[in-house]
């Protein structure tokens, strides 16, 4: 079996799709996107086909090492994704071809469930209560929300309030027994996330994402220190080498992101180093079906997994959602607050590959917002 080609497609609201062909019909699928540089990824997927095409697609981990260490120049987050998204293809391929999901290729799952959860969005206390509410109606016991918007390298008291208030009107909605995840989105910066975290530790947050920009990752080992809120990274760190100082930092949780993070192959690792660190795992997510079935082969083959983030329904999804893309979407149905276990060959989904050429023909330029702070000078997203 040799590997034929490989085609992208940009579909929206924001996503990009990967086919890999063989010259024997079997064909995988994988989702090699970096949000807002769509098109530069699958300019990185071409250039990387080159090498490809005509290959073994079963040797994964060979073709792994040369796509990210075959180049004299190695890394970042547009070559990182584009190498993810083959490599989720590439075990889908093998999964079946085996016949089995990609899990069983992992050692086989250690649990038969996922806990999943979801984004709530809204500016206001009473709107994102509104919003978890219907969360909880949905069948999630955990959501996430955002801390705040733009946020000054010192902020106000009124800010600080504002924040725990929106935070305390979703804990009473969800009760003690439900969890609440606030993504800080690296918007604050050190001395602003140590502030919050203190503040919000009566209400018990499952745990404080991203509190800093990953280039400051050195300052993490003192917020982590100086808080009880179990703290959680990683969405924009791409391999284990840029794991290995932050999972000895203290936090609480590692969230590679399986399309960014050099795929399962790599993310695989990443898990087993958290292990290492008794750190749980939980991978970031908020793209679209093939992502999320890798994040749960990986999740079932983990130990440490802790929850999976999905993007099913959120804000972003404006138009177009994980089902317009899937030719049976019982794959992806969950009940009491759990994904049941995928049982089908490969990642476990079926892609209505019509529904995806007819998308592509449109396609998206889907960017990432620019925000300014009310002097004018740049606000972090």
């Amino acid at each position: 079996m040799k590997i034929a080609s490989l085609t992208t497609y940009r579909v929206a609201p924001r996503w990009l799709f990967l086919k890999i062909e063989t010259d024997e019909g079997v064909t995988g699928w994988g989702e090699p996107l970096l949000e807002g540089r769509a098109q530069t990824v699958a300019a990185a997927v071409d250039e990387l086909g080159d090498y490809l095409v005509g290959q073994d697609p079963l040797r994964i981990e060979d073709h792994w090492q040369v796509l990210t260490k075959g180049g004299f120049y190695r890394g970042g987050p547009v070559l990182s994704s584009a190498v993810s998204g083959i490599d989720q293809a590439l075990w889908d391929i093998k999964g079946k071809v085996h016949g089995v999901p990609v899990h069983d290729l992992l050692g086989g799952a250690v649990r038969d469930r996922v806990r999943m959860y979801s984004w709530i969005a809204g500016d206001e206390p009473s709107e994102v209560g509104e919003h978890a509410a219907a969360r909880m109606e949905q069948g999630f016991t955990a959501v996430k929300m955002n801390a705040g918007g733009r946020m000054r390298l010192l902020e106000s008291q009124r800010q600080i309030d504002e924040a725990v208030a929106r935070v305390a009107a979703v804990r009473e909605v969800i009760g003690p027994d439900r969890d609440v995840a606030i993504d800080f989105h690296g918007r604050v910066s050190p001395a602003v996330a140590r502030e919050l975290c203190r503040a919000l530790e009566p209400l018990h947050p499952m745990f404080v994402e991203e509190p800093v920009l990953p280039e400051l990752s050195g300052r993490l080992r003192e917020i982590c220190a100086g808080t009880t809120v179990p703290i959680a990274t990683g969405e924009r760190l791409y391999s284990r080498w840029d794991f290995d100082e932050v999972l000895r930092s203290g936090i609480a949780v590692a969230q590679p992101d399986l399309s960014h993070a050099g795929g399962i192959s790599e993310c695989r690792r990443i898990a087993a180093m958290a292990e290492v660190h008794g750190v749980a795992l939980a991978p970031h997510c908020p793209l679209g079906p093939l992502a999320l079935a890798a994040c749960l082969q990986v999740d079932l083959a983990s130990p440490n997994a802790l929850i999976q983030e999905t993007s099913l329904d959120i804000h972003y999804n404006t138009g177009s959602d994980h089902a317009d893309y899937l030719v049976d979407t019982s794959a992806f149905e969950f009940r009491d607050g759990f994904m049941e276990r995928l049982s089908r060959p490969g990642l476990g989904t079926e892609i209505d590959e019509n529904a995806v050429i007819r998308a592509a023909e449109q396609g998206h330029r889907w960017r990432s917002p620019v925000w300014r702070h009310p002097d004018g000078s740049l606000a972090e997203w």
